[in-house]
């Protein structure tokens, strides 16, 4: 494709429809027999969209190829039946409840990093954090492995660098200088291997907890954290807005 950007400045690839040939990549994954997970939340009022999530990652995330999905709820009872394919797992796990949407968005990287550590390692081999209210409406295959994955926000694609709203005051965590900046990515789908998704999760709860210390809320919470990271640790591959769409746009 011609149309679009599909490499970054440091030479990893940015993932369009269009710049892949699916089938040989599933060859090359079927032969590594790996399992790739999927950690979502719905806490609160978000158990609402479980049922759309789910049956629409059932069939269209990693198609024929075997995923753990990894559902952390407030409310594990409420959950009816949901009828996996054959090669899914779903793992229901009870998680706290919080009074602000904001601390149980940045408790999720927290929650994310402590399950990797006793449990995520043990039982997949990629790691994806998803948003719950989001649909599949196509397939999204293995084109998007790789060691550490973030998606381009489809808000900011076309912004200026200094229009994105990166986090800017020096005494965040989350701080981007001024003039710096690759791309803005979005903290509703990121991802990779476990070990490198360990090392994001880590450090952006150790920002958020470090920013609560002083009295400090980063402007757009773990999402300015995930920002301030992937910029000093370049992702080795991009996901194209095509993957995170927003229908208002």
């Amino acid at each position: 494709r011609r149309d679009v950007l599909v490499l970054t400045p440091w030479l990893a690839p940015i993932v369009w429809e269009g710049t892949f040939n699916r089938d040989i990549l599933n060859a090359q994954y079927m032969q590594k027999n790996l399992v790739t997970g999927v950690a979502t939340f719905a806490v609160k009022k978000y158990w609402f969209f479980i049922q759309g999530f789910m049956s629409s990652a059932n069939k269209y995330f990693l198609a024929g190829h075997q995923v753990n999905f990894y559902l952390f709820t407030d409310n594990p009872d409420h959950i009816s039946h949901l009828q996996m394919a054959p090669e899914n797992h779903l793992f229901v796990i009870p998680v706290q409840n919080h009074s602000h949407w904001q601390d149980i968005s940045m408790s999720r990287m927290d929650i994310i990093r402590r399950y990797i550590h006793s449990q995520f390692q043990y039982e997949v081999d990629y790691l994806y954090y998803i948003d719950i209210d989001v649909q599949l409406f196509e397939h999204i295959g293995v084109e998007i492995i790789d060691a550490l994955v973030a998606t381009i926000s489809p808000w900011q694609y076309t912004t200026r660098r200094d229009s994105k709203p990166y986090e800017t005051r020096t005494e965040s965590q989350a701080a981007i200088p001024k003039g710096e900046g690759d791309f803005y990515y979005t903290a509703s789908f990121y991802g990779g291997s476990v070990a490198e998704v360990y090392k994001l999760t880590r450090a952006c709860f150790k920002g958020v907890m470090e920013d609560r210390e002083n009295g400090i809320e980063a402007r757009w919470h773990d999402e300015s954290h995930l920002n301030r990271y992937l910029l000093y640790h370049k992702p080795t591959r991009l996901l194209s807005p095509e993957y995170y769409w927003d229908e208002e746009l």
